[in-house]
């Protein structure tokens, strides 16, 4: 009898167990399937992010450039305006998508209704967003024909406007990445020292390249101040530039192009160093009487440095008075549109604060040899660059902008216009847009 009592008593115990047993694996069981349908995603929003479930969005179909795709791509890709949601069948015009090809996020907004069906349609994007110092800046991705002229049609005001590319691109250099701009741009003014400058690019450290464009305002023998537009006026263009000077006054030698030279020599054996040219005194004298205040704001060095490329075209020697004419890489790069940004040779490369624009930064802009009066470089006046073009029988000559726009050269001696060149520091702060009526404005 006692055992079949304690038989009798193990029985319920284990009928207890086991009952205790199933009830935990369904809940575990049930915890679990709850847990899976409620399984919620995220859309970043304008707005906030709003949380929604599996089952509450449909991406029905995805297209890529014309193909049908069973993802989402990744890159620089941009949703076109055959894209579009539906709720309940029907397609809803209130509902706005967005991608950001940067963060790979799609935006849905508003986005309130279960059972949301979505037709995502994608394309290549011809441009994308980065952010600087400037604030965030749209770059497009194309690469231009350098040896056509740049400007916007119906802007060349007779001259000879060759291909509408306008904007701001990007180059890659063995420094970086720089962001140029190019053509008859409008978002490029900047004030600065209490004066008008324009853009050039932004270089590879981040550092922004600006060129003189005038003072602020001007003040008439009566006393009354003008605030001037683009720095100038309509009746006259030269305020665009602080004063006329000779690159050089001495010319019978190769080395007289040279920012600095060093007789006899190619280029100056140390950076920097050598005997200043004649328009190197000028800009060093204007920025002591101008900048010499906002020195802290003003980079040097790297990429913020001025190039006086002094490197030799293809099949040409240098030489201080050769028999016949040569040519430097600056000539053939113009030739054969092909600017570059790098400088070979480091005793090329002036890490002063101030210097001149360089003839491949033209082209870049969108000068060639042709006349353009539809870029942002064209001011009616003609202008040095720091960039050497030939020597030949007894005169050296650098290239300028002419007052046609052109891209050409001067022998040194002659009077040309002066537009000083700086680089802004990274530790500016800078707000604006860059129209001329929201220029961008460097803080004090």
């Amino acid at each position: 009898m006692k055992f079949e009592v304690l038989k009798q008593s193990h029985l319920k115990r284990n009928i207890i167990i086991g009952v205790v047993v199933v009830a935990v694996i369904s809940a575990i069981i049930l915890n679990f399937t709850r847990a899976k349908f409620r399984t919620t995603e995220s859309i970043p929003l304008v707005n906030g992010t709003i949380n929604y479930s599996l089952a509450d969005l449909n991406i029905v179909a995805i297209t890529v450039d014309g193909e049908p795709s069973d993802t989402i791509p990744t890159g620089n890709y941009e949703l076109t305006e055959n894209s579009y949601c539906t709720v309940n069948g029907e397609e809803d015009s209130n509902i706005t998508l967005s991608y950001d090809s940067n963060t790979q996020t799609l935006s849905v907004i508003p986005f309130t209704t279960k059972g949301t069906k979505c037709y995502l349609d994608f394309v290549t994007s011809t441009t994308k967003k980065v952010d600087t110092i400037l604030g965030t800046i749209e770059v497009n991705l194309d690469t231009p024909d350098f040896s056509k002229t740049s400007c916007t049609n119906g802007s060349d005001d007779g001259g000879n406007c060759e291909e509408e590319t306008v904007g701001i691109y990007e180059e890659t250099t063995s420094k970086g990445t720089t962001y140029y701009y190019r053509g008859d741009v409008e978002n490029n003014y900047l004030v600065f020292a209490d004066k008008y400058w324009r853009i050039i690019r932004i270089n590879e450290d981040g550092t922004v390249r600006i060129i003189y464009s005038g003072e602020k305002s001007e003040v008439d023998a009566a006393g009354k101040e003008t605030i001037l537009a683009n720095g100038y006026n309509d009746s006259s263009t030269q305020y665009t530039q602080t004063q006329t000077s000779a690159f050089n006054s001495l010319r019978d030698r190769s080395y007289y192009v040279g920012y600095t030279y060093t007789t006899d020599l190619q280029r100056p054996s140390t950076q920097n160093g050598g005997t200043a040219s004649t328009i190197k005194g000028i800009l060093d004298t204007w920025y002591n009487n101008n900048l010499q205040s906002y020195d802290s704001k003003i980079a040097s060095g790297g990429s913020a440095g001025f190039c006086n490329g002094r490197e030799m075209a293809s099949g040409y020697s240098w030489s201080s008075q050769p028999s016949s004419a040569i040519y430097y890489a600056a000539y053939e790069r113009r030739e054969n549109g092909t600017p570059s940004y790098e400088c070979s040779n480091t005793n090329d490369l002036y890490t002063t604060k101030i210097g001149l624009i360089t003839a491949d930064e033209v082209i870049y802009a969108g000068g060639t040899s042709s006349n353009n009066y539809g870029y942002y470089l064209y001011t009616g006046n003609s202008y040095w660059t720091m960039s050497p073009s030939y020597f030949s029988g007894s005169l050296a000559y650098v290239f300028r902008v002419d007052s046609n726009g052109s891209l050409i050269h001067n022998s040194v001696y002659r009077t040309r216009g002066v537009r000083p060149v700086i680089s802004l520091s990274t530790n500016n702060a800078i707000t604006g847009s860059g129209t001329i009526s929201d220029p961008y404005v460097v803080s004090s």
